[in-house]
């Protein structure tokens, strides 16, 4: 079990708020951090990497992290931590950046495996490409066996069919060492692909607490289909209004009334919902 009772000033772009964080989480638990942009995420995986001071308790197992007399320092907490940007050592091979964390060959050798790297492993960084980079990043994460794993965003830079690749294989890496992942992430597929909890950070504090189900599908009533996006234009062809909503990485274009089309925005956050359809949903 993993208890976190943190408190922490942060000093954000608009206003100054407390991050004030109450979790437990079970161990092997894959949990996801969502939430909007300034919300306390990263910061909240810094604190549980000892990146960044916090006051309060951290407890992993029988062991704390922190407390009023104790601060332990990063490399004696077990943790293994994914950047966005892969911080990768560029004058090493991706064999020795595994071993640079610990000297084991076989298990460097299994990892590079799983993720389908053995074949690269004699090559520098700069040879690789984004998705090999991250799978290399992730496997250097593995090496300490860590009790806890945390990402933060490390897939966004990729295309689908690659970050579809990489979930798959975080996933049989988090089931294979039974670590407990924390991974911060702004796509719901993603989330509800690796996720068993997603936690939901607004202005510091949690909001949400649920499996991914109950937390993404945010339908109300009789509605069958309700999603969010941001308003790119409306257009007037004939007599019908037509908008444009980015809904994640997807234009859609949406029939309106006229009051709907006087009465909305370019670039509103927009829900788009439907009371009653039968969709047809087919293989592309």
């Amino acid at each position: 079990m993993i208890n976190i009772n943190i408190n922490k000033k942060l000093h954000g772009s608009n206003a100054d708020m407390n991050l004030d964080i109450d979790l437990s989480i079970q161990e092997g638990e894959f949990l996801a951090l969502s939430g909007k942009s300034g919300s306390g995420k990263t910061t909240l995986l810094r604190i549980l990497a000892g990146l960044e001071d916090a006051t309060g308790n951290i407890k992993v197992g029988e062991d704390s992290w922190l407390d009023a007399k104790t601060k332990l320092p990063p490399q004696k907490r077990a943790i293994g931590f994914v950047f966005q940007d892969y911080a990768l050592f560029d004058n090493m091979s991706v064999l020795n950046n595994l071993l640079y964390v610990k000297k084991d060959i076989k298990l460097a050798e299994h990892l590079l495996g799983i993720t389908e790297l053995s074949e690269l492993k004699d090559r520098l960084p700069n040879t690789l490409s984004g998705g090999q980079k991250q799978r290399v990043a992730l496997c250097r994460a593995m090496m300490n066996r860590p009790k806890l794993l945390l990402m933060d965003e490390p897939l966004s830079a990729l295309d689908p069919a690659m970050r579809t690749k990489l979930q798959n294989e975080i996933l049989t890496l988090h089931r294979e060492f039974n670590t407990t992942t924390i991974m911060v992430s702004h796509d719901p597929s993603e989330i509800y692909r690796l996720a068993s909890r997603v936690v939901v950070l607004e202005n510091g504090k949690i909001t949400n607490d649920g499996k991914p189900i109950d937390i993404l599908l945010r339908t109300s009533g009789s509605q069958k289909f309700s999603f969010s996006g941001e308003l790119l234009d409306i257009k007037k062809v004939d007599v019908i209004y037509i908008a444009i909503i980015a809904i994640g990485q997807q234009l859609v274009e949406v029939v309106v009334s006229e009051d709907e089309a006087q009465n909305l925005n370019i670039g509103d956050a927009v829900e788009v919902s439907t009371k009653a359809f039968t969709p047809i949903v087919s293989s592309v």
